[in-house]
């Protein structure tokens, strides 16, 4: 009788555990797929900004400035240079001109980021040379305005994309840590270098506009991203806090702060909540990889985001969680 009973129970057992991996597996399962569909969404919104900011700012140097002999700021103004100074291919140059600053950006930003930006300086490079832009206008001041409104709104889109086109960017967050200036003041700097080079080689006059399609492509840039400033404050609330903390400190490599808080939606005679808020400081270049992650992790979180014009100490700069 008792082995009757043992049996039994052995076999109730071994049921009530497949029962237990079923449930088990049939939840990764559900996890991955979730992953998998985050992942397509967010992969299908970067390519969609991406090749958008690439057909916009290949109509603004093909349809405007190229054929003007107009210049503009940044390594597109470089290429742009050197391009009327020397006849050589502009799409060739928009590449090797980009190249050292995506690698900077490699070393300093990811392997992501790095990915993306040289495919979408490709991709820009092969829309100049393959597309037949028609060309606009030979009024100086529509050249000077719209070349930089449509070049402006490409960066500014392929940077929702969380890529660039333009590598000057990466290279001032990379020397504001370095130095004791702002990413603004390395972009100007940069900027008024290349405007004096393009006053003495082309004409003042060019240099000029050229300021004046830098001015228009700028705020453009600003406005497609919504007004984001070169690093951005981000509050993060979820049910998953601890694994957020441990994709930002580990994945990305940025510093975090924990605020205790509680949730202030109850009824009357619950108890409040407790959660953990999460406060980290990223480039506006990560912004995209990270809304990614918080996605995987809970599409429920709420995120806010503020503008930070600089900073000055802190975790800042990207490094290895120590071990």
């Amino acid at each position: 009788m008792k082995s009757i009973f043992k049996k039994i129970s052995v076999a109730l057992a071994k049921r009530k555990f497949r029962k237990e991996r079923n449930i088990a597996e049939n939840r990764m399962l559900a996890e991955e797929a979730k992953l998998l569909k985050v992942t397509l969404l967010h992969k299908s919104q970067d390519i969609f900004f991406i090749i958008l900011g690439v057909i916009s700012a290949g109509f603004g140097l093909k349809g405007f400035l190229l054929p003007n002999q107009f210049i503009d700021g940044g390594a597109m103004g470089i290429s742009l240079l050197i391009s009327e100074t020397t006849n050589f291919s502009l799409s060739i140059l928009v590449v090797l001109v980009n190249l050292p600053f995506i690698i900077l950006g490699y070393s300093n930003i990811g392997k992501q980021f790095a990915i993306k930006s040289i495919l979408a300086i490709i991709c820009l490079a092969l829309a100049i040379y393959f597309i037949p832009y028609p060309l606009v206008t030979s009024d100086k001041l529509l050249i000077a305005v719209f070349g930089g409104f449509f070049l402006g709104a490409g960066i500014g889109l392929t940077i929702r994309g969380g890529a660039v086109i333009d590598g000057t960017e990466v290279l001032a967050i990379y020397l504001s840590k370095k130095t004791g200036l702002t990413i603004g003041d390395v972009i100007l700097i940069f900027n008024i270098i290349i405007f004096l080079f393009g006053a003495y080689i082309l004409s003042m006059e060019i240099a000029l506009y050229a300021m004046l399609t830098y001015i228009a492509a700028s705020k453009t840039v600003d406005f497609i991203i919504e007004g984001v400033e070169e690093y951005t404050g981000i509050t993060i609330i979820s049910k998953e806090s601890e694994k957020i903390r441990q994709m930002i400190t580990e994945d990305m490599g940025r510093g975090v702060t924990i605020y205790s808080g509680k949730g202030g939606y109850k009824k009357e005679g619950d108890e409040l909540r407790e959660i953990d808020i999460i406060y980290t400081i990223i480039t506006r270049l990560e912004i995209a990889r990270l809304s990614t992650e918080i996605d995987k992790i809970d599409t429920d979180a709420f995120v806010i985001m503020n503008s930070i014009k600089d900073t000055k100490g802190g975790m800042i700069k990207k490094r290895p969680l120590a071990k």
